[in-house]
């Protein structure tokens, strides 16, 4: 049995009564224009456009957020049609040289802006869209005031789209519909925090008379303004948090757990995942699957006062591969750390 089944199961069963499989699939119909690709991601062989599938294709981490939120593939012709996109995936797949070679040109593998890498190749070549600029620079005075991620045009007019790939833990001794009680795996940044930062300062952004200048330039001058956050929340293992207000039903989850809560288990396959590949469920070639020594080795050794790990489950399935059945982020007994 699974880390978050058995004894557990009880607790963690309102939260995520599914598999990851189903988890990692069952997206908010209402939320992303792709319902019917839910399950397309997996499918796929190549890592990056297996990311660049669940980047297109996952949901929102929230359905009520304190500004407006808008797929960026909402206005193209891929959103009257998914088997399009369907397709166009599944040419990257067989091949991926179109994608790599613009993933080669960035300038970080950071995250965050891989995540927006991928948003950018999409939507430079989304039938229906036209990308005006990305990272688009606001300067006053010689002093760079921040950047504008996305902004694009379509049917519906221009939108400048702020966009961002978050994981956050939930509290392991409070209620959890406080934003501000999600931390990110460092501790370094909270849910509440950044949705304060994208409605106070980012969005409004491309309103200010600094913006205006620099949007009427690329002829931009109504400017319709939305975020796009994406990401997995993290419930305590054991324990038990409700979900961040204004959180999407059916937005991605995991568990995170102690050190010392960690169950020794003798036939499970268990890994690190590297945070580079965070986004999309992993899938693990057979020759690349850790054996339990393998994670039992590695555990041992693992400093206890190390960094929160991402680590999956993988289950074997019939294309020969090990595909992720759950994620946990393994954290410190202190955590978090008293800052």
């Amino acid at each position: 049995m699974g880390l978050l089944r058995g004894s557990a199961a009880g607790d963690y069963a309102p939260i995520m009564g599914e598999t990851t499989g189903q988890r990692q699939t069952g997206y908010a119909r209402s939320m992303t224009p792709f319902a019917e690709l839910h399950d397309l991601p997996r499918q796929l062989r190549r890592p990056a456009v297996r990311d660049l599938a669940w980047t297109l294709l996952s949901p929102p981490l929230l359905s009520n957020p304190p500004c407006p939120q808008r797929h960026p593939l909402a206005g193209s012709a891929w959103a009257g049609d998914p088997q399009e996109l369907k397709a166009w995936l599944q040419r990257l797949d067989n091949d991926d040289q179109p994608l790599r070679e613009w993933l080669a040109t960035l300038t970080s593998r950071r995250l965050g802006l891989y995540y927006e890498g991928l948003w950018q190749f999409a939507l430079r070549q989304a039938p229906g869209i036209e990308l005006l600029a990305a990272n688009l620079a606001i300067r006053s005075g010689g002093r760079t005031l921040g950047e504008l991620d996305i902004l694009l045009r379509d049917g519906d007019g221009t939108h400048h789209l702020e966009l961002a790939i978050k994981l956050y833990l939930g509290p392991g001794d409070a209620a959890g519909d406080d934003p501000m009680q999600w931390l990110g795996p460092g501790c370094h940044d909270r849910l509440g925090t950044k949705l304060a930062h994208l409605a106070g300062h980012q969005l409004p952004m491309s309103s200010d008379a600094q913006s205006q200048e620099a949007l009427a330039g690329l002829g931009a001058r109504q400017v319709q303004a939305h975020l796009w956050l994406a990401g997995y929340l993290f419930y305590p293992w054991p324990g038990h948090a409700e979900p961040p207000a204004g959180s999407n039903p059916l937005h991605l989850r995991g568990r995170w757990v102690r050190r010392q809560d960690w169950p020794v288990s003798a036939d499970e396959r268990w890994q690190p995942l590297p945070r580079h590949a965070w986004l999309a469920p992993a899938r693990v070639e057979a020759d690349a699957c850790w054996t339990p020594q393998q994670f039992a080795q590695w555990l041992q050794a693992l400093e206890p006062q190390a960094p929160a790990q991402m680590l999956v489950r993988l289950e074997a399935e019939g294309d020969g591969a090990w595909h992720e059945a759950e994620r946990v982020f393994l954290v410190a007994d202190q955590w978090p750390s008293p800052t």
